[in-house]
């Protein structure tokens, strides 16, 4: 990945406790079934998710807290790892630690994102990093406008997802415009991502997602209108 000011002391520590840890967990069975489920796109260690988790909490273990750069290192090194595990924790290590991050760190997730990019680690940069980062920076706002229109799909998809969990914070008229300006796309991932924003934001404000959808419904994939009223009775 590009220079990401790499290298500090406590990403290699972080990386040398993960590798300790990961590797005497290998699982090549699991691994090889984990790999095809991902229909090919990356190498697994083959280490369940549950696993994954208590590893990672052992590894940064009595770490000091990072700062910016750190968790930028940290992510990099991860993310030169073939390994999707490593990955993973990367997604885990920037949500539990975006609420110290600039806003200039947006320029490290959406390399992130726009690198070794499928859904399973897009969807928690989106939903976690990238929607903290502008929870707490609003003016990432206009940034997030140009993802939506990005070329693509995947900064698509996570300009459409960043608000997911911001229920009544959630700024309906930006992910309306967003749905509206991608509904004709022809992507399976951005047409699923139009969906679940829908659905996520119906839970509260139903009737605006139900307005929404009965206007826009001519223009929509099938796939999009199906997963936007999955939860709506009838």
């Amino acid at each position: 990945m590009a220079d990401t000011t790499s290298g500090t002391e406590l990403a290699e520590r972080v990386l040398d406790r993960l590798g300790t840890l990961y590797e005497p967990a290998r699982d090549e069975t699991r691994a090889a079934a984990m790999t095809r489920y991902m229909r090919g796109e990356f190498p697994f260690l083959g280490i369940p998710a549950p696993r994954q988790r208590m590893l990672a909490r052992q590894a940064i273990g009595t770490l000091p807290r990072p700062a910016e750069p750190d968790l930028a290192a940290v992510a990099a090194a991860c993310w030169d790892r073939p390994e999707r595990e490593y990955q993973y924790f990367a997604c885990g290590y920037l949500r539990r630690y975006v609420r110290l991050c600039s806003a200039s760190f947006a320029g490290t997730v959406q390399r992130l994102i726009t690198t070794k990019s499928w859904w399973d680690t897009v969807d928690p940069l989106a939903a976690h990093v990238v929607g903290g980062l502008v929870a707490r920076h609003p003016r990432l706002g206009t940034l997030m406008d140009d993802w939506a229109l990005s070329d693509d799909r995947w900064l698509v998809r996570t300009a459409l997802l960043h608000q997911l969990h911001y229920r009544e914070n959630t700024d309906a008229k930006r992910l309306f415009r967003y749905c509206t300006e991608q509904s004709a796309h022809p992507d399976f991932f951005v047409r699923k991502a139009i969906g679940w924003a829908l659905r996520e934001y119906a839970k509260t404000d139903p009737g605006a997602v139900r307005r929404y959808v009965a206007a826009h419904r001519g223009r929509m994939s099938p796939l999009s209108v199906r997963e936007a009223l999955k939860h709506f009775a009838g």
